[in-house]
């Protein structure tokens, strides 16, 4: 199974091979292991919004990162730029999820300590074992 960890790139999209514009910029579309959750994809445009060479990723697919640069000799820089965008997206991704458990986690706890029938009742849910 993929996780979120695995997330890398891995390609050119075949589909869309690296072309030269006349403006001039050349267009570039890399793929990904696998599919993207899509807050992933958001996060990740979000944090390279700023940068020389804007980044998209389409919602519907979260599978290529589109980019462009303005010559040959920043290919090899902008893909190690962004294969480290995707480490830390992943990083940022992972820390999200694991914050959102501690948050549940916490909310479980300040039901038990409730007090009266109601924290009783809520101590009791918490303490079940659903283990075999």
């Amino acid at each position: 199974m993929e996780g979120i960890s695995d997330i890398r790139i891995t390609g050119i999209d075949e589909r869309r091979p690296p072309r030269i514009r006349k403006e001039p910029y050349i267009d570039l579309c890399f793929r990904l292991s696998h599919k993207a959750p899509l807050d992933w994809c958001q996060d990740f445009t979000d944090h390279l919004s700023k940068t020389d060479f804007p980044v998209t990723i389409d919602a519907d697919e979260c599978l290529y990162i589109e980019t462009w640069v303005r010559t040959q000799e920043k290919i090899v820089g902008h893909l190690q730029a962004l294969k480290k965008a995707v480490v830390d997206c992943n990083a940022r991704y992972i820390e999200k999820i694991q914050a959102s458990e501690r948050d549940k986690d916490g909310d479980i706890d300040a039901l038990a300590r409730q007090a009266g029938p109601q924290g009783q009742l809520n101590r009791l849910i918490a303490a079940l074992d659903f283990s075999d």
